[in-house]
C-alpha cells in the first residue's frame, strides 16, 4: 500500500501552518524533502493536493479528503503510541509545574487539559507558590517542571525549548514613539517602563537592551498581570516590553501597538525545565509534545522549536 501515516501528518502540517517552510520545520524535514513527498503523492494519484496559485496554500478537494482521513486516523495512532509508551515506561508519576512566565496560562491550561486526558494516572498540578524561586524548587524536588525563559548552566537541570518568539515594545497608539520604525535604548530614557515584579537581570528590556547601552528609564512600575500592564500601556501610563504572543488580542483590537526593540528586533525562547535524569521519561516526553501542540494552536507569532 502506498499511503503511510507520515503522508497524513505531512498534509495536516501544511494545512495547519499554511506554509511549506513552517510545516517542514514542524516535521523536522527540509523543505525540499517535504516538497518531494507532496509531489510523490500527487504523482501516484494524479491529483493535486494544494492550489499553487493561492497564498496561503489552500487544500484542493483531494487535499481536503486527506485532511478528513488525518483527523480520524492520526488521533487513533497517537493514542496507540501513548498507550504503548505507558505500558513500557510505567503510567504513574507526578508533574507539579511552576511558572517563571507570567503570561503562560493561555496555552498552559489547554496543555494540561489535553495532557490529563492522555495520561490520567499522572498527578499534574500548577504550583503558584514558587514563582520567584522556581528553579531552586525544581532542584529540591518540590516541583517537577518549570516554565522559564531564562535557562541556567546547571548540569543537574535540562532546559527543553518549546517555542521562539519576539519581544516587542508595546505602547499606546497616541504615544510619540508610535512614529518610530523601531525603538532604540535612548528613546526610553524619559519613559516609564512597565514590567513584571522580578529582578532586573531576568527582564530582557534591562539585561539585553537598556543596561548594555547604559540607559536608565525615567521610572519603572510593575504588575504580575499581563492584562493590567496592557491596560496601563493603553492608557498611556508607560511602555512595556512583552512577548508579542502575550498581547496578541490587545494588538488585534488596536488598544495598543508594538514596535521592534532595535533594528533587528529582540527574540527569545520559552523552555520547560526538568531534572536531567527525568527528561526522557515517557510521560515527560509526552508533556513537551503536548505543550508544543497546544502552543501552536493557541498562540500567534511563535515559531515551534525543533527538538
Amino acid at each position: 500500500m502506498f499511503l503511510e501515516t507520515r503522508h497524513l501528518r505531512t498534509i495536516r502540517a501544511i494545512a495547519e501552518s499554511e506554509s511549506l517552510a513552517l510545516a517542514a520545520e514542524q516535521l523536522h524535514l527540509t523543505q525540499s524533502a517535504l516538497s518531494h513527498q507532496i509531489r510523490a503523492i500527487e504523482a501516484y494519484y494524479g491529483l493535486p493536493l494544494f492550489s499553487r496559485r493561492s497564498r496561503p496554500m489552500q487544500a484542493t478537494p483531494a487535499g481536503r479528503r486527506f485532511l478528513q482521513a488525518a483527523a480520524q486516523v492520526l488521533p487513533m495512532m497517537d493514542a496507540l503510541d501513548r498507550d504503548l509508551r505507558q505500558l513500557a515506561g510505567g503510567d504513574t508519576g507526578r508533574l507539579f509545574i511552576a511558572l517563571e512566565c507570567h503570561s503562560c496560562f493561555s496555552w498552559l491550561l489547554p496543555t494540561l487539559d489535553a495532557y490529563r486526558e492522555q495520561w490520567p494516572n499522572i498527578d499534574t498540578d500548577l504550583s503558584l507558590s514558587h514563582s520567584f524561586d522556581a528553579l531552586d524548587a525544581l532542584m529540591r524536588g518540590l516541583v517537577d517542571v518549570v516554565v522559564s525563559s531564562d535557562p541556567v548552566d546547571n548540569p543537574e537541570l535540562c532546559f527543553v525549548p518549546l517555542f521562539h518568539y519576539d519581544i516587542v515594545l508595546t505602547l499606546a497608539p497616541s504615544h510619540p514613539l508610535a512614529a518610530e520604525a523601531f525603538i532604540t535604548p535612548m528613546m526610553l530614557a524619559d519613559q516609564t517602563v512597565l514590567t513584571y515584579p522580578v529582578s532586573r537581570h531576568r527582564l530582557d528590556i534591562f539585561s539585553r537592551f537598556l543596561e548594555p547601552a547604559g540607559i536608565e528609564p525615567a521610572a519603572t512600575r510593575s504588575s504580575e498581570l499581563t492584562v493590567m500592564i496592557a491596560q496601563w500601556v493603553a492608557n498611556a501610563r508607560g511602555v512595556s516590553a512583552l512577548p508579542a504572543w502575550a498581547v496578541a488580542d490587545e494588538l488585534a483590537r488596536g488598544s495598543i501597538i508594538s514596535r521592534p526593540l532595535g533594528a533587528e528586533g529582540m527574540h527569545a525562547t520559552l523552555y520547560l525545565a526538568f531534572r536531567r535524569p527525568e527528561r526522557d521519561l515517557p510521560y515527560v516526553v509526552a508533556l513537551v509534545e503536548t505543550a508544543q501542540r497546544s502552543a501552536r494552536k493557541v498562540l500567534a507569532d511563535i515559531r515551534i522549536a525543533i527538538l
